[in-house]
């Protein structure tokens, strides 16, 4: 076993990073108008080279932006798509912690009109997150799966005028993908990550019984949506990567699902035609490792073992054993390790300090250099 040079990498983490009060303080001016976009890049642009930093000094060789430009992981991303409104007052989902739940209703989105991409949706941040990379080092972009515009919604979510047929939504969504892909690519991007929580929503008992409730097949659902995703990835440039991280959920350390892979995983890793996995494996709400016997030669599963949920530091000896239990089902060589989520899903972050964060990482990079090398 040795160190990669290609994404997924030995010591690498989902993406997002608590928000700086000052990044923070600047959102709110901004919404109430006290400043223009210009002024609230510019505090963005300053906090995404100091993010940088961060994760190139932690041992990360993979380095995001924090998703310091965006309030929600995946509604700022599809919002710009042609086609797609927010919506007011989501439906409220219960978060879970481990020591009490919360309700949340983020914002809805639906499909209005055709979609369609009419301007680079994350270009110019990528851009400006590659400015910032140094040597050695790989500038990573995180984006929503394509899922995340039907799973909630399902038919209901989407106007029957603009699209009578849900294939023509499928195909349109790939296509404003595919436009977006082939533009990251162009700028020299070679990591991409769609996070995506349907898949592993589905391993939920309790979510499968609300997906057929709006008229969706739970059991089917997996493989329209690994078509849905490779139609959106089919023409990536040969030297980018592509993962995808499984989400339960994640806004204020507390989480929505719970399950092991099983329900998902053959689909999940044979017939969808990603690079890497980063799976959530911090706690037995994750299930136990068994699925991973699916994994085919050629793919790399990142073990999400390290929480971003807690801020106590688990044993790196406790991490080293749980990579030996998943080796067991798949070889070690095709195995890296993360924390289990990002830090900040939202812009409201989960209950720890930057300096627990910056910790976690450096566990991560510290046990996949003494497990793999390098």
């Amino acid at each position: 076993m040795s160190e990669r040079n290609r994404p997924p990498f030995r010591a690498d983490h989902v993406g997002s990073l608590l928000r700086p009060q000052r990044l923070l303080d600047a959102r709110g001016r901004h919404a109430k108008g006290e400043i223009d976009d210009a002024a609230l890049r510019s505090v963005e642009n300053e906090a995404i080279a100091e993010a940088v930093k961060l994760q190139q000094d932690a041992g990360m060789k993979g380095v995001t932006d924090g998703e310091y430009r965006r309030e929600f992981f995946h509604i700022d991303f599809l919002e710009r798509i042609d086609g797609v409104e927010q919506v007011p007052g989501g439906l409220p989902v219960k978060f879970h912690s481990h020591v009490s739940e919360v309700e949340f209703a983020p914002p809805g989105l639906k499909v209005t009109g055709k979609l369609k991409r009419s301007r680079g949706i994350n270009t110019d941040d990528f851009a400006y997150l590659k400015s910032q990379v140094g040597a050695g080092f790989v500038p990573k972009l995180c984006i929503p799966s394509p899922t995340m515009l039907h799973f909630r919604g399902g038919r209901k979510g989407v106007d029957e005028t603009a699209y009578p047929d849900m294939e023509g939504f499928f195909a349109d969504l790939a296509k404003a993908y595919r436009e977006e892909i082939a533009e990251l690519g162009a700028l020299g991007c070679t990591y991409l990550q769609l996070d995506d929580t349907n898949l592993a929503y589905l391993c939920d008992p309790a979510l499968r019984e609300n997906a057929r409730k709006i008229g969706e097949d739970p059991d089917e659902l997996p493989r329209l949506y690994a078509r849905l995703i490779n139609d959106s990835i089919r023409d990536r440039p040969a030297d980018m990567a592509v993962c995808i991280h499984l989400c339960r959920g994640n806004f204020k350390s507390a989480w929505v699902a719970e399950g092991g892979y099983e329900p998902v995983a053959e689909v999940l890793f044979n017939e969808l035609a990603v690079d890497g996995y980063f799976l959530e494996y911090d706690d037995e709400r994750s299930g136990d490792f068994a699925p991973l016997r699916f994994v085919p030669k050629g793919k790399t599963v990142v073990l999400g073992l390290v929480s971003s949920k807690l801020a106590a530091l688990e044993a790196a000896g406790d991490v080293k054993k749980r990579i030996e239990e998943a080796a067991r089902f798949c070889d070690g060589d095709q195995l890296c390790l993360s924390p289990q989520c990002g830090f900040s899903s939202t812009v409201h972050g989960n209950q720890l300090t930057v300096e627990d964060e910056i910790g976690k990482l450096r566990l991560v990079a510290g046990v996949a250099g003494d497990f793999w090398g390098g």
